[in-house]
């Protein structure tokens, strides 16, 4: 399982919740990047093997346009969680596809797969 990187869109609080459950987690407010732009933050979690999580489309898009080959990338679709759906979502979205999250997958998710 690789490190996680929520990004500023989510709730610091997700990272400690995915902490405190295990999970090798920091917000990028965290290290300083909450006011980084996408591909600082994109390759500071290929340069550190972490999975970025977002709410932004961008992510993806700065993966296309450069034909990197990581980070992967977990783009959330699903508004209005608090920082403990946040969690909750990001642990389920990895038991379903962590295998190709950590080979290099770019993921998009919404609430409805997972209840």
């Amino acid at each position: 399982m690789k490190g996680l990187l929520p990004d500023q869109g989510l709730a610091p609080n997700a990272a400690t919740l995915l902490r405190a459950s295990g999970w090798d987690a920091i917000h990028v407010a965290e290290i300083g990047l909450d006011r980084a732009q996408d591909q600082e933050i994109v390759d500071y979690a290929r340069q550190n093997g972490l999975v970025c999580v977002t709410f932004d489309h961008d992510f993806h898009l700065h993966l296309a346009l450069t034909q990197a080959d990581g980070p992967s990338v977990i783009l959330i679709r699903a508004e209005g969680l608090d920082s403990r759906g946040q969690s909750e979502l990001i642990q389920k979205v990895y038991a379903f596809c962590g295998g190709a999250l950590d080979t290099g997958a770019a993921v998009s998710v919404d609430r409805s797969p997972f209840g």
